[in-house]
């Protein structure tokens, strides 16, 4: 027998939202080789989260994939570009910092950067690190640019991702996959079928009786995970004592002026509040801790703090922070809620579904599904969840604040032996060693630690070989070429209108 004759032919998604729809569309491109059929299983009667709006720069990738036009997908989407993310009152209250997204000036005798950042700091320089960031200083400025091909440094330097209204996503995601043939079957799952020999799936029956087949099924359901969790037993590991927020309330508000490129997060008393500036909206949410704080007050606190008019009643949320054990199991892949949740902190929830879809592609089964595929997909999603997770980690941890029991416990909490080992090597010298293909790199761990107040005892002995003056004049050089650069770029809302990336109705409203 040929592989072509053990190939898998029927693909299910059960579920559609932002995890479902990113499935369907990848599928429908690389997939569809003329004899296998994509199906999303959706029903109108069952909400989606949908608060995930703001992105990171991978998503540049999944959109190139798909051949997406950028403008047309920010147009259609009411989106908006984000340089990264500015938060306030986290290492301390009144502390404000940039976590950019790019890098950190440039790298002299191949000495890291922030190594010589950190020598100037510690002779008496007390410039922001921000200063020598192309994003964080297009950001502080309100400003945005493309490269264009060729662009020498520092506008080349300028890495961004979006901030985007998740249902229109999901819907735009929806009709490129109709348009390449995927079938939408409208219905509310009530049963599922396994084979009596080995436990998989076979097929799903609707309310009204409709009976679905396939070979693969993607569970795209939600915190529910009605095939991996429900139909498969297979259980889900919690990381709620590490990241304990556990609910989320979301309002949208009316822009009260040009939109921001970048998403804040606000420490608040026992969580934090984001606010992620979209064309024709502000989305706002409060993530808390319920045994730190009552659900009423939680909300009252979000709404006193909006700076628009609020557009919709509050919206409330619940999850656990954690892990599914197994990403796939049987012929079951989850992706999205399905597979776990890291709260939104640093917008990686699309991030994971992208991997996990990339990671199927590379793993992609036949109708034999070899448990090394299987082992080795699970293998490295739970490395992708695991770093992800110790890096929003470390936001809590790195933290002096001691003025809420909320606060005392993130900061005095054990944490992850992996971050533990991080946080000492940079506390040392300030080095930072990834492992693996983590998602965050270098000038993210350094945003973070030094924004929190974490500076090293000393910085790495090899800076001290670089003449001072000679290290001065080439900061000074950097930081200035940055700084011009973004003052001339365009504002972030000219260029979107310039650009084609304005939606066509303007529904902004300037209060």
């Amino acid at each position: 027998m040929s592989s072509s004759d053990n190939s898998i032919r029927d693909i299910v998604i059960v579920g559609g939202g932002t995890a479902g729809w990113m499935a369907a569309a990848a599928f429908s491109r690389f997939l569809d080789n003329g004899r296998r059929t994509i199906t999303v299983i959706e029903s109108d009667e069952i909400g989606t989260v949908g608060v995930g709006e703001a992105t990171i720069p991978a998503i540049l990738n999944f959109n190139r994939m798909l051949d997406i036009s950028e403008n047309d997908f920010l147009r259609e989407t009411q989106g908006t570009f984000k340089l990264g993310i500015e938060f306030v009152n986290w290492g301390q209250i009144g502390d404000r910092y940039f976590h950019p997204f790019g890098h950190y000036g440039q790298d002299l005798h191949g000495i890291n950067f922030h190594q010589l950042y950190l020598r100037e700091h510690a002779l008496g320089d007390r410039r922001s690190i921000s200063e020598y960031c192309m994003s964080a200083m297009a950001a502080q400025y309100g400003k945005f640019g493309r490269a264009s091909a060729g662009a020498r440094s520092p506008i080349s330097e300028l890495a961004y991702a979006f901030h985007f209204d998740a249902s229109l996503y999901a819907r735009y995601l929806r009709h490129y996959s109709e348009r390449a043939k995927v079938v939408r079957q409208e219905g509310k799952i009530v049963e599922v079928h396994r084979r009596e020999s080995d436990g998989f799936v076979e097929a799903v029956t609707l309310a009204d009786g409709t009976r679905i087949s396939g070979e693969l099924f993607i569970d795209c359901s939600g915190f529910r995970g009605l095939l991996i969790s429900e139909a498969l037993g297979v259980g889900y590991e919690d990381w709620s004592h590490w990241l304990p927020v556990d609910r989320a309330i979301a309002v949208p508000t009316a822009n009260i002026g040009p939109p921001d490129p970048f998403t804040r997060s606000t420490a608040r008393e026992a969580g934090w509040q984001w606010r992620i500036p979209l064309q024709h909206r502000t989305g706002n949410g409060h993530v808390y801790c319920s045994n730190y704080i009552h659900d009423d007050d939680a909300e009252a606190t979000l709404m006193n703090n909006l700076e628009g008019k609020a557009l919709a009643a509050p919206r409330r949320l619940r999850f656990k922070t954690g892990y599914r054990n197994l990403s796939w199991s049987h012929n079951v892949v989850s992706l999205g809620l399905a597979g776990g949740f890291l709260e939104p902190l640093e917008s990686t929830s699309i991030h994971l579904i992208q991997n996990g879809i990339s990671r199927l592609f590379a793993l992609f089964p036949d109708k034999s599904f070899n448990p090394l595929e299987r082992d080795e997909y699970n293998r490295g999603m739970r490395e992708a969840y695991e770093d992800i997770r110790d890096f929003i980690i470390l936001h809590y941890k790195a933290t002096q604040r001691d003025d809420t029991p909320f606060w005392r416990y993130v900061r005095d909490m054990e944490i992850p032996v992996s971050l533990e080992r991080k946080m000492q090597l940079f506390k040392t010298r300030g080095r930072v060693f990834r492992e693996n293909v983590e998602l965050f790199s270098m000038p993210s761990w350094v945003a973070v630690m030094l924004g929190q107040n974490v500076w090293p005892d000393r910085w790495d002995t090899l800076a001290d070989a670089l003449d001072e003056g000679r290290v001065r004049q080439a900061m000074a050089q950097m930081r200035q070429g940055y700084a011009a650069t973004a003052d001339a770029l365009p504002s972030h809302e000219e260029f979107l209108r310039q650009s084609g990336a304005w939606a066509a109705t303007d529904e902004r409203i300037i209060r």
